[in-house]
């Protein structure tokens, strides 16, 4: 169990929220000394893509034409029945995500600056146990409410819309992804995706907007997976492809089940294909499962578990 007491710092991105600054914002650490550190061995891959797409609900990748989502499907290994938090909001959800805890042990139940409770807490996150044992990490996020998740030193890169409700569209973050992985090979790349939530929020979950925000993600994703391969080379990287939360009506937040159910889809080096039966996915679980991936331990305080059954035994990846 974690210990109550937990430090508290000011990151640059929550400085730019706090201030109302309306342009991006950009978080790079010092380089990790790694004279002291090593690479684990027995990884099942040097590099893993951690996809997160904004309010998508499971029943949408069938409802509308998202041929990239589908295709991930079909080619790995996928539960539609994956479960997240509660709250089911944004920020908390995010939180379990990365951090592989829920609520009771981050304690981020909170959703934007102007409710923050903290500004950046110091816990381990997926970006700062693997940065520690010598992997490059880069999160590019597509709204300005994830300081909290943005420590320095947990991240050689970060990017999010600055103002308190700064916001992204798909299509603009992956090109800037796009754009560092012609300069740039982060080990663990985080990419955030916002349209499905936006137009829930605005016309309403299932609607024909929705449906339209999903398929320019879709068609994002595409471009994402594109810039990967040209980086990373066919075979030499795996993707996780999640949402934080789904909706119903015009919001989310509730244990409704159309809120909490999440898809949980993985695809890549390493993966079975298949649905993943008789296994309940927690949204926290995804972080252990990315370390796993990288053959890192997961610290002992997370309740998460690496979802092992959706991959197959493979020998090592190389190193980078």
């Amino acid at each position: 169990m974690r210990a109550a007491a937990r430090l508290v710092t000011l990151s640059l991105t929550a400085l730019a929220g706090l201030s109302g600054c309306a342009g991006p914002h950009y978080l790079t650490s010092r380089p990790l000394d790694l004279s002291a550190v090593k690479a684990p061995t027995a990884s099942i891959t040097r590099n893993v893509i951690l996809v997160s797409i904004d309010g998508l609900r499971p029943d949408a990748i069938a409802k509308f034409v998202t041929p990239t989502l589908q295709r991930l499907m079909r080619e790995g290994s996928y539960s539609l029945s994956a479960r997240t938090i509660m709250p089911s909001s944004t920020l908390p959800s995010h939180t379990s995500m990365l951090s592989g805890e829920p609520p009771e042990q981050h304690h981020v139940t909170w959703n934007n600056v102007v409710t923050a409770e903290q500004d950046v807490v110091e816990f381990s996150t997926v970006f700062s146990v693997a940065r520690a044992h010598g992997y490059r990490t880069a999160a590019f996020f597509s709204k300005a409410k994830f300081s909290p998740l943005q420590r320095p030193g947990s991240l050689d890169y970060s990017q999010a819309p600055g103002g308190w409700w700064g916001k992204w569209a798909s299509a603009r973050t992956v090109s800037d992804v796009t754009a560092h992985l012609k300069t740039e090979k982060p080990n663990l790349l985080f990419v955030h995706l916002s349209d499905p939530d936006s137009a829930g929020h605005s016309s309403g979950w299932m609607s024909a907007a929705y449906g339209r925000a999903v398929q320019a993600t879709d068609s994002a994703l595409s471009d994402l997976l594109a810039a990967a391969e040209q980086t990373y080379g066919a075979g030499n990287y795996s993707v996780l492809v999640t949402a934080d939360h789904g909706g119903h009506g015009n919001g989310h937040g509730t244990k409704d089940p159309l809120d909490v159910t999440i898809p949980w889809i993985a695809w890549g080096r390493g993966v079975n294909a298949g649905a993943i039966a008789d296994l309940t996915i927690n949204t926290f679980d995804t972080a252990p499962t990315v370390l796993w991936l990288l053959g890192v331990e997961k610290p002992e305080a997370w309740d998460g578990v690496p979802v092992m059954k959706a991959f197959r035994a493979l020998e090592p990846a190389a190193a980078d």
